[in-house]
Formats: structure tokens, sequence, C-alpha cells
């Protein structure tokens, strides 16, 4: 449902611009209904919240073609964030850790956001190694991302998959 046109309004009388965007003032609708028709074009209705309801002599198929067109142009401009997700192990290997860092480098590149997130299995093993293991690994990982991302957010301490959100530097 968009703007009512021409025989659609039916406040008394209406504010008036015209085809040049000139101000005609406040006029009966029946006088501006009979202006935009010598005109060839419509009558449009632009807010009809006002006290007098501002309408405009336009052609209204040329006016929704502009405004479909403006909608594309912007869907087309705009850009998804998408949030990818990189799982690592607590104690992982230098080397491993390094290829993980190459994807999270390659996400950050294309505008994503990414979600690290640490795949523990039985809470035993990592207690038994150290409770500090799992913020050392961010702290590191962070330290390697360094000015290519920022911290968004971390996984609250009582969840139980720990994860960090890195959005891309800007």
């Amino acid at each position: 449902m968009g703007p009512r046109i021409n025989n659609r309004i039916f406040a008394k009388a209406v504010q008036v611009i015209s085809a040049t965007g000139q101000n005609l003032g406040v006029m009966p609708t029946a006088q501006a209904l009979q202006l935009a028709a010598d005109e060839g074009l419509d009558l449009v209705e632009l807010n009809a919240n006002a006290d007098a309801p501002i309408v405009k002599i336009m052609d209204y198929g040329k006016f929704k073609y502009e405004q479909k067109k403006r909608a594309s142009e912007a869907r087309k401009n705009q850009k998804t964030v998408e949030v990818k997700e990189v799982w690592v192990k607590p104690f992982i290997e230098e080397n491993d850790l390094n290829i993980k860092l190459k994807k999270v480098f390659e996400f950050l590149g294309e505008g994503n956001k990414v979600k690290i997130s640490v795949m523990t299995r039985g809470s035993k093993k990592v207690l038994a190694r150290g409770k500090d293991a799992i913020p050392e690994l961010f702290a590191r990982i962070l330290e390697l991302v360094g000015d290519k991302g920022t911290l968004e957010t971390k996984s609250k301490p009582d969840e139980r998959t720990k994860s960090i959100l890195i959005a891309p530097a800007k």
C-alpha cells in the first residue's frame, strides 16, 4: 500500500506542491485535482498527517519506478556481516594455531566477524592442566590478531563453551 493518489485523497483542503517543486499553497482538493489533470499528471499525497495534507503534482508511475530503483540500489550497496566460527583446543600447538589464525585473518579481511570457540573434552583434563589455559589461549590469540581485529565480546565464565567474538578493525 503506497501513498494515496488522485480521487483517493479524501481531505477537503490540501497543501499543494507543483511538479517543479514550487509551493502553491493550501487549496481545495477538487481544485488541486484539476491542476494535476490540466498538466496530465497525478496528485500524490506525501504527508497525510499534516493539518492540510501535503500533496505533489507528479507522474505517479515515474515516482514508483524511482522508489523501486532507490530501494534496489540500497540493497545492492548493503554489506551483510556474517559470523564465522573457528574451533580450537585449549592446548593447541603453535603450528596448528597458525593455521587456524590464517583462516581468522581471511574471514576478517572479508569483513566478517569471527567467533573463536574452545573445544574441551572432559572437564577433568582441562582442570588437571590448569584453569588458566583457556584465558591464556584467548590472550595469545588476541595478541597475534593485533590490529587486524578488535575483541567484541567474551563468553561468560559460567558458560560451558568458552568463546570470543572478534570484529574486523575499522
